[in-house]
């Protein structure tokens, strides 16, 4: 028998549940039709969910019909419990969507729709409620389309010509099957429902058991049967406990089969499965063995959680609907919150967007929830486990916060016998895209085994913004490069330092404070329009008018979470109870008053003792804690990222100066001593070699304008975009315009050529330009180079300088480290970009100087023409007479 897994999903009071019901009577799963009036359906098995009316958590129940054995998932419709629905999508093959005919495409009913596009999960819609007054089929089916999707179309009339022409717009292949047969095959349509071509349409009246029979024939002719390998693979979804306090991993198999005391593992743990239950309301079957298809729930295992995937799955991505608001719970006087702490954790991993945190500064427990529906279920539930009667406090919202800019963090441990140094590429995402890790360090700097270690670290906790100290968001970390040490390094170690390095990154970025947002739809007298956009325009949110009829208006928009919170109760007060607003989370957005979000908080990151902002380093033998701004002065490991973006799409391969360092001189040698002398015998040991400096310059104090010892002819090579974006009046002038910085370093260069009187070659990359050939240009009376494709600027300069070393006086105007050695062991001087500038500042400033001298040497004065008379009766004319 072939399996198959349908979610019903809805907006709240849709008649999601009544649905289900009717679905299990109708295919003689149980005999008595249950209503949720009555307390008594199926599938509402909790207290709290028959004395709410609500589905508070997803349930299974599983029929069979023609054949297929369908396992139904109940899930919450309740915007409260969005998570819990979400993760039951990660499993199902196809869904069910109820739509309540009297009110039509509600603000979370498209919140749905946008999840469900989001998996790829094909749909079926039931409009219910439609023996209700007022309900208009061909009106509803429009706003369906309309909102939703063109491809939603009846189906409660199949196989007539009205029914084959909508169903010949959804795709070219069923076009041209009408066109040619006048009607459309049956596998067609299959195949375009699994594919989200077609939408089929049920209208009905689940109460009244309408349309609930034509609905089932539909999901049985018109769904394809998965085909799964039969390599194991499991996607957990829920985790829970029964009554017995038994844990309960809910997976569905994606792959194989499961037998008890099969062993299962995800890499970082094993354990056996005790036991197989396939669960349908309250009741369950206890198997030896579940197939492919099957959605079961197993005892025995101890680590697994909502997400995670077996075998051939991977691990799922996080919700996209999270909760927003944060409360501190209260505790009665004589619970202790530690004691307490560990048992809400079992919550926790049946809910996990709960997110508990333990404040230790404040000594509280705070939690996150999505609103004062869950609220009041989550108090229940802990009076019930655990009989304490615990409060909430008023709530305030969960910030989240991001960058806007690219930055590199570092993070340095090295107390006594320890050593890690970890370098971070932090960039900013997209918005909703949460965060993302990754690695490009190669393993000949950091070990695969160091880099692995890395990434659980980042993923492993919720790190803290710099702002307000909230978590952050829609950014990806990059491991880039790092340090380890064979003897003293212990994974403890890159922990301390990966933790840092975020830090250190985001104090260096530019963070935005990010606020929730809510996506509306508010339906209200026509009249009373103008009063709702001011409202919203006053919340710092935008609205706009979807649709009128003459009495009543639709307005759409988004706002704050913050500043609409509470505005339902208004709406209700000005429109009489006539008003509707429905609202559900958009995500993530800029705050609207960032200055005052930060001054409420209060946050210091750098008094964050549990989320350090500096490193450590090791000095004289002792640990000495080094602040935020002052790492990258005494880390060990070159940094990796340039600040100025255009430098890495014009050079990507290349590492340009952010800001000039020197390879030291002793660096320099003892690199030198292992290569270039390497193989001179041991008598070259006992021989002072001179630093690789003086080799090139002379005496250490001499500058680039001595005069060369050998009478040859000179020559200044420049690596022109190294300069510019080491230059900072041309680095920002390349920012508007690169053709116009290009432009002023030559001028600069042509003006110190007149002076210097050497050979200047100035050489720029062209190595990316596709069949470009080496160009040689003269620019007054200076030369300038653009290099041949696959041919970068450094590789022409070190071919240059080995080339004619011998015949001329080579200086090279550089601040790439690793060229500054390669031209040093050509044995050619050397200029960083930095003492070029100043070389050329003081040529153009003794030019300066000797202008003004000539001037005033060569200058005369009209009182020099005058004789002395003249002279004494100017200075009668022109003597202040006394007061």
């Amino acid at each position: 028998m072939k399996n198959l897994v349908i979610g019903i999903l809805a907006h709240v009071d849709a008649g999601k549940t009544t649905l289900s019901e009717g679905l299990l009577y109708r295919s003689g799963k149980i005999g008595k039709l249950g209503r949720v009036d009555n307390k008594d359906a199926y599938l509402d098995t909790y207290e709290l969910e028959k004395a709410r009316g609500i589905t508070i958590f997803a349930k299974q129940a599983v029929f069979e019909t023609e054949d297929v054995r369908i396992t139904l998932l109940d899930t919450p419709g309740h915007v409260d419990f969005s998570a819990e629905m979400e993760r039951t999508l990660q499993v199902l093959d196809y869904a069910i969507l109820v739509i309540n005919g009297a009110d039509g495409v509600q603000g979370h009913t498209k919140t749905l729709w946008h999840l469900l596009n989001l998996y790829q999960i094909p749909v079926f819609l039931f409009i219910n409620k439609m023996d209700q007054k007022g309900t208009d089929r061909v009106k509803l089916l429009q706003e369906i389309r309309n909102q939703l999707s063109d491809g939603c179309i009846e189906f409660g009339e199949a196989c007539t010509d009205v029914f084959y022409d909508q169903l010949a717009m959804c795709s070219e292949p069923m076009m041209e099957a009408y066109l040619q047969t006048g009607k459309i095959e049956t596998d067609q349509i299959r195949k375009a429902v699994r594919v989200r071509r077609v939408f089929p349409c049920y209208f009905g009246s689940a109460l009244k058991l309408n349309g609930i029979d034509e609905l089932m024939r539909g999901i049985t002719r018109y769904s394809l049967l998965p085909a799964y390998p039969e390599s194991f693979g499991a996607k957990i979804f829920k985790i829970e406990r029964d009554e017995q306090g038994n844990r309960l991993t809910h997976m569905k198999l994606t792959g194989g089969t499961l037998k008890v005391k099969d062993s299962l593992t995800n890499g970082d743990w094993e354990e056996k499965v005790n036991q197989i239950r396939i669960y349908s309301g309250q009741k369950f079957e206890v198997v030896r063995e579940a197939e492919a298809g099957i959605v079961c729930a197993v005892i025995g295992l101890s680590y697994t959680r909502p997400g995670q995937g077996l075998g051939i799955e991977e691990m799922s991505e996080l919700p996209l609907l999270e909760p927003i608001l944060s409360y501190q719970l209260v505790l009665p006087e004589d619970c202790e919150p530690r004691a307490l702490l560990p048992k809400l954790r079992q919550l926790e991993e049946e809910e996990p967007e709960l997110h508990l945190v333990w404040d230790e500064q404040l000594q509280e427990i705070q939690v996150q929830l999505m609103g004062e529906v869950q609220i009041e279920i989550l108090q229940s539930m802990i009076q019930s486990r655990y009989g304490a009667e615990v409060a909430f406090d008023s709530g305030k919202i969960v910030y989240k916060e991001t960058i806007s800019n690219t930055v590199e963090g570092v993070g340095h441990f090295e107390p006594l016998r320890h050593y890690a140094e970890v370098h971070l590429l932090l960039e900013p995402g997209a918005r909703g895209s949460g965060l993302q890790f990754d690695t490009v360090c190669s393993e000949d700097v950091l070990a695969k085994n160091w880099q692995r270690l890395i990434l659980t670290h980042l993923e492993e906790k919720t790190h803290k913004g710099v702002l307000i100290g909230s978590a952050i968001t829609d950014m990806k970390i990059t491991l880039v490069s790092g340090r380890a040490h064979k003897k003293h390094t212990e994974g403890g170690d890159f922990r301390e330092a990966v933790y840092r390095a975020v830090r250190q990154g985001l104090k260096e970025a530019e963070s935005v404070l990010l606020e929730p947002y809510y996506t509306f739809q508010l339906e209200l007298p026509e009249k009373m329009v103008g009063r709702a956009m001011t409202d919203v325009e006053q919340m710092y949110g935008t609205s706009e008018i979807s649709q009128t009829d003459g009495e009543t208006a639709v307005l759409t928009g988004s706002a704050p979470v913050s500043t609409m919170r509470n505005y339902q109760k208004e709406v209700a007060s000005y429109t009489k109870g006539r008003g509707r607003l429905f609202c559900s989370l958009k995500g993530y957005e800029p705050c609207h008053n960032t200055e005052e979000v930060l001054t409420a908080a209060g946050y210091d990151s750098e008094r964050d003792l549990e989320n350090p902002t500096g490193s450590v380093f090791c000095t004289h033998g002792a640990g000495v804690i080094v602040s935020w701004d002052q790492v990258k002065d005494h880390m060990h490991v070159e940094r990796w990222l340039r600040r100025d973006a255009k430098v890495q799409e014009i050079l990507p391969n290349r590492i340009l100066p952010e800001e000039e360092r020197w390879i030291s001189e002793e660096e320099i040698d003892q690199i030198m001593n292992h290569t270039f002398y390497a193989n001179q015998g041991r008598k070259s040991v006992w021989k002072r070699q001179k630093p690789a400096r003086e080799n090139s310059f002379g005496p250490v104090d001499m500058q680039y304008t001595s005069i060369p010892k050998e009478n040859k002819e000179e020559y200044l090579l420049v690596d022109g975009y190294n300069v510019i974006f080491a230059w900072e009046d041309l680095k920002e002038l390349a920012e508007v315009n690169m053709d116009s910085a290009r432009t002023k370093l030559m001028d600069c260069l042509s003006n110190y050529q007149g002076i210097r009187k050497c050979q200047i070659i100035v050489v720029f990359d062209a190595y990316r330009v596709q069949g470009h050939r080496e160009e040689m240009i003269d620019y007054h009376n200076i030369h300038m180079v653009y290099t041949r494709e696959a041919q970068p600027a450094d590789q022409y300069i070190e071919r240059f300088a080995y080339t004619n070393q011998k015949k001329y006086h080579i200086t090279v105007a550089t601040s790439d480290g690793l060229q500054q050695i390669i031209i040093r062991g050509a044995g050619c001087s050397l200029l960083s970009a930095r003492e070029l500038k100043e070389e050329i500042d003081r040529t153009n400033e003794r030019i300066r100087q000797e202008y003004k001298e000539m001037q005033s040497k060569n200058h005369y004065y009209l009182e020099d023409a005058l004789s002395p008379e003249e002279k004494k009766k100017m200075e009668e004319l022109t003597e202040i007479p006394p007061k």
